[in-house]
């Protein structure tokens, strides 16, 4: 026999119900609202602007004269977060990347400190230890990163930080799957996008989401 209408109307109403339950209670949010640096700290004179939805850091013209970042005013502990990144130039050392779990130095108080997914030539999508240990913790098979990374272009990158384990993905391949094994490595710190001296390069960056998972203040 089949079931009446009737009979399959509560459990399609349950079903809606904890449908729309998951869909209004994602912690997913935007980062960045593409209009101003509400949240975020640095040079927003000379080396970090915001055009057309995007930030963009560094300069095609002149030489970035030494490492800068611009840093979210909140730390950040366990979470997921999704950006678009694209580094520009050709003259000098062209790097960026995205500084987490870190802090600002008093000296000199540009630099950061703290875990870096970086993103430039010899270095992109793999974990770097910036100011600290200054060492790269983990990175992806040189040739192998080739064949998933677009040059001059944009890149979805992922930077997931969970209880001590970081993997980082660029365009949906994992890069990274590194777990700190030092207890004395803080796991809670701030965001910060970076464009590295030494180059005339520019970083763009765009559509940053957050998803905090728990550690967060």
């Amino acid at each position: 026999m089949r079931p009446t209408f009737s009979g399959i109307l509560p459990f399609l109403l349950v079903y809606a119900f904890f449908a729309c339950e998951t869909a209004t209670t994602s912690t997913q949010r935007p980062l960045f609202d593409g209009q101003s640096f509400e949240g975020w700290e640095g040079d927003t004179l000379d080396t970090w602007r915001i055009a057309e939805g995007m930030i963009l850091g560094g300069s095609l013209l002149e030489t970035v004269p030494h490492n800068d970042f611009l840093v979210t005013e909140r730390e950040y502990g366990d979470f997921i977060l999704t950006l678009k990144i694209k580094l520009s130039g050709e003259e000098g050392f062209i790097n960026s990347g995205v500084q987490f779990h870190s802090q600002r130095l008093a000296d000199p108080p540009y630099e950061m400190t703290g875990y870096q997914a970086d993103w430039g030539q010899g270095y992109w999508a793999s974990l770097y230890d910036e100011s600290r240990r200054n060492k790269t913790l983990a990175a992806p098979d040189s040739a192998q990163i080739m064949d998933w990374i677009k040059i001059g272009d944009w890149n979805d990158y992922k930077i997931h930080a969970e209880n001590g384990r970081i993997q980082l993905f660029i365009n949906g391949h994992q890069t990274v799957d590194y777990t700190e094994r030092d207890a004395g490595i803080p796991q809670l710190g701030r965001i910060g996008i970076q464009i590295h001296g030494g180059g005339k390069a520019q970083v763009a960056v765009k559509d940053l989401w957050i998803e905090e998972l728990s550690g967060g203040r």
